[in-house]
Parts: structure tokens; C-alpha cells; sequence
């Protein structure tokens, strides 16, 4: 009933590999806490290694390393392979979005002599989670001259941080009878910045005493947050989890794990035979809509942009043919089985933290609504180049049948008529500020994405 645990494989060389793999994991996971940060980390580290932005090139050949960004929330990585792109990619796509607190457009207020933010939840949080705990805000703030000013303020150690404060128990009677999705109203997840009045000044003068730091450290107006993406994100960085130091715990596992170890996996793995593919995209969380979503058509855009690079033309069916042929995984973690909560979970499908990635043939919720769906021909392939290369897999749903359902990329990528499966890694408290998942499963997916690139 239970999986194999991955653990018991690695001798003392894997052991070390994957745990400097996870060092660098957990470095990535510490510094990039929105899509923008995800986007800038990335381009750094493959323009060290020789990606050149396609809108550079003239023409593609065989080996060459190249990328595409849009509005700085979305990337595609490419390494050329041996065959045309028409016969099909092998695509890793994750999505770098995370279940956050968002500020809204006009949301500096002051009540009863506390500086506050108007907030506005993004994705399926739990309110009552983001109570109380030390919070940093990240972001950008765009100005009408079209300078973009760049926000973080609580992740040095000699920052200031936000909370968003609680009732203490003694008056919490009344409260403490309210559901689960009622004890923290949405609209009460306000932000407290300040306490400390502006001198000379009467009428909102800890509101005017905010509003003159920001001035100062960012050069922000007041009706300069009307076009400004500020995210509120736990604060600190991420840690190793258990005595034995076996997990790590931070915010943000899902889903930037799967679009860390994605993207690893097509810069390590080098120029293949068919093209590889790390796809990370925006929205997710809420629906995997807008242009920076996976509807959008950016992503097509690019294949047909690679098309013409490399053959110097394009028609439309040499894309409708790559897309066809393309195997795709959908990077994206599932629920690891929780003891504590075991009455939602059917442990015979289930995923265990350390037993490796996960494959989900299908996710949506009761009767499989939403679902992709993969077909049993593509998971066989999927079996075999995990065999092959050894790799720890197990197999889950997302609970319970009339409990679980959620969604991924997947379904929206296999409207493209792609074969897609999602697969990616185990997660304890999915969705909290803090998240926790295995080295092992974390190594073992960065393993099997490469052995998917490689031989699919």
C-alpha cells in the first residue's frame, strides 16, 4: 500500500548530489517569490550559460540555446534539437504564480491612528492562515514618466515587516463559532503598516507619515499604486524541515519546485534530438487566464517564431504539426498524503512525501471535470523512461472521489491536441504560507524531467 521510498537508493555520491541540488533549490525558492522574480532569476542564470532571446537571432541551427520572455511573466527556454521543430518538443511546462495577498488599487487608508493596505486575495488560500504571521511585500510600481520601481521590503534582516493582525481568544466567543471560510472575511485580510503619526499634521497623519517614507525610499505617490502589482508574500527564506533535514519548507513549493527542477532539467540535459522545452507560465492559480495564462496564445507565438527561425519562412500547419507531435509533462506538485488528514485521502492512490515524482493521469474533481485526462499509450511511454533511467514514480488523484479536484496547465496544453500528463512533486499543506515537500521527490523529479526530455 505504501510506495517505495526513494531514500534507500542513493549512495554517498547521489546523496551529496541531490543535496547540493536542493541547496540551489531552496536558494531559488528564497529569492523568487512572484512570477516577475521567477522570470529575472531565470534569465540571469541561462544568459550566463550562453541563451540568447530569440529576438535577437536570424536564423536557428541544431544547438543553439535560446529564450522568450513576455511581460516579464512568462519565459519558454529552448535547446535546439537534431530534427525540425515540426516533428514535435518535449516541454516541461510549471506555472510560476503562487496563492498570495494582493494589494489593491487604492489601498493606503488610515483608521483609528494605524496606517493600513487594502488587500485582495489571489488563488485558493485559507484566510485564516495569513493571520498573524510575518509578511514582506514584493512588486513593481509603475509610474507615468515609465519608470518602473522595483519593490522588497521585509526580507533583509534589518527590514521592517507587515502582519495582518487577530482577535486575541478572550474576545473571540462569537468569532470562534463562525466556519472555517468565515473566521478571516476576505475583506478583513487588511495590511497594518504603521502607527507613527507625521508632526504638525491632524487629519490622517500616520496615513501622510507612510505616504512621505515612500516618497523618500521610492520616489511613490499616493495615485502611483493605481498602476502598481504589489504582492504580499510570507517573509524569510526557506528552510530544511525535520531533524534529519529530509524536507524543506517555504513559501511558494507550488508550483515553483516543478518549474525549478523543469528548468534545470533542459539546461543540464544539453542539445537533444528533439527540441526541449522549459514552458513557465502566469495565472494558474486563477484560472490560467489573461496574456501572461496558458490560454493566452503567447506560447504559440513563440513555436511559430522558432518555425520561421528555423526553416526562414513559416505556413501555419508546420505549427499545427509541432503541436501535435509535442509530449509534454505538466510540472505540477499534488497533495502528498497527510496522516493527520487521512480520511480525505484513498491511500492506494495517493503520493507519499520521498517516494518520488508523481504522475497524474487525470485531476478535475468528481465525475473528472476539467480533467486532461492523458491516454494510456503516453503514460505506458512515460513507465518505461522511468524504469529505464531508474527513477523513483508513483501514481495519485487528488483525493478522495467527491472530496479532491483541482486542475493544472495540463488540459489547456492538450487542447492543443499535445499529448500531456501531469507530473511533478508531493506537497504537505498545499496552498499555506508554508509549504512543505522531500529532497528525495525534488531530486527524483529533476531526474526524470531530464530522462523525459532525453528519450520521450
Amino acid at each position: 500500500m505504501y510506495k517505495k521510498n526513494a531514500w534507500s537508493k542513493y549512495n554517498d555520491q547521489e546523496m551529496k548530489k541531490l543535496m547540493t541540488f536542493c541547496e540551489d533549490y531552496k536558494d531559488f525558492l528564497s529569492t523568487c517569490k512572484t512570477e516577475r522574480e521567477c522570470v529575472k532569476y531565470s534569465v540571469e542564470l541561462i544568459e550566463k550559460l550562453g541563451f540568447k532571446n530569440i529576438n535577437s537571432l536570424k536564423s536557428l541551427k541544431a544547438g543553439d540555446k535560446v529564450y522568450a520572455v513576455n511581460r516579464d511573466k512568462n519565459i519558454c527556454v529552448f535547446v535546439i534539437g537534431d530534427e525540425p521543430i515540426e516533428n514535435g518538443l518535449n516541454v516541461l511546462g510549471a506555472h510560476i504564480d503562487s496563492p498570495r495577498i494582493d494589494i489593491k488599487q487604492n489601498p493606503l487608508y488610515e483608521s483609528e491612528g494605524y496606517a493600513m493596505l487594502d488587500a485582495h486575495y489571489y488563488g485558493g488560500i485559507v484566510k485564516y492562515q495569513w493571520v498573524t504571521i510575518r509578511l514582506a511585500i514584493h512588486g513593481v510600481v509603475c509610474k507615468k514618466d515609465g519608470k518602473i520601481v522595483n519593490v522588497c521590503i521585509g526580507e533583509n534582516p534589518d527590514d521592517p515587516v507587515l502582519v495582518i493582525t487577530d482577535l486575541l481568544p478572550h474576545l473571540a466567543a462569537e468569532k470562534m463559532q463562525k466556519s472555517g471560510d468565515k473566521v478571516i472575511e476576505g475583506e478583513d485580510l487588511d495590511i497594518t503598516v504603521g502607527s507613527m503619526g507625521l508632526d504638525g499634521e491632524e487629519k490622517e497623519s500616520v496615513k501622510k507619515a507612510i505616504l512621505k517614507l515612500l516618497k523618500e525610499f521610492y520616489d511613490i505617490d499616493e495615485e502611483d499604486f493605481v498602476s502598481a502589482e504589489l504582492e504580499i508574500v510570507p517573509e524569510g527564506k526557506a528552510r530544511d524541515l525535520g531533524l534529519d533535514r529530509s524536507m524543506i519548507l517555504g513559501y511558494g513549493h507550488d508550483d515553483r519546485v516543478c518549474a525549478y527542477t523543469s528548468l534545470r532539467a533542459v539546461l543540464d540535459a544539453g542539445k537533444c534530438k528533439r527540441t526541449t522545452c522549459a514552458f513557465l507560465v502566469d495565472k494558474e492559480e486563477v484560472g490560467s487566464i489573461g496574456a501572461t495564462g496558458a490560454h493566452s496564445t503567447w506560447f504559440q507565438n513563440v513555436l511559430a517564431e522558432l518555425i520561421n527561425l528555423q526553416n526562414g519562412n513559416y505556413n501555419d500547419l508546420m505549427l499545427r504539426r509541432a503541436l501535435t507531435n509535442t509530449y509534454m509533462l505538466s510540472s505540477d506538485v499534488s497533495a502528498a498524503y497527510d496522516p493527520l488528514y487521512r480520511g480525505v485521502f484513498e491511500k492506494n492512490n495517493a503520493c507519499f512525501l520521498g517516494s518520488g515524482i508523481t504522475f497524474n493521469k487525470y485531476t478535475g474533481a468528481r465525475g473528472k471535470s476539467g480533467c486532461n485526462d492523458a491516454m494510456p499509450e503516453y503514460m505506458a511511454k512515460i513507465r518505461k523512461i522511468m524504469d529505464d533511467n531508474n527513477i523513483n514514480y508513483q501514481t495519485a488523484e487528488l483525493g478522495k472521489v467527491d472530496v479532491g479536484g483541482g486542475g493544472t496547465i495540463a488540459y489547456i496544453m492538450g487542447n492543443q491536441n499535445m499529448n500531456v500528463i501531469d507530473a511533478g512533486v508531493p506537497v504537505l499543506s498545499m496552498h499555506a504560507p508554508q509549504e512543505a515537500v522531500s529532497k528525495a521527490d525534488v531530486y527524483e523529479a529533476y531526474m526524470g524531467y531530464i530522462a523525459f526530455i532525453k528519450e520521450a
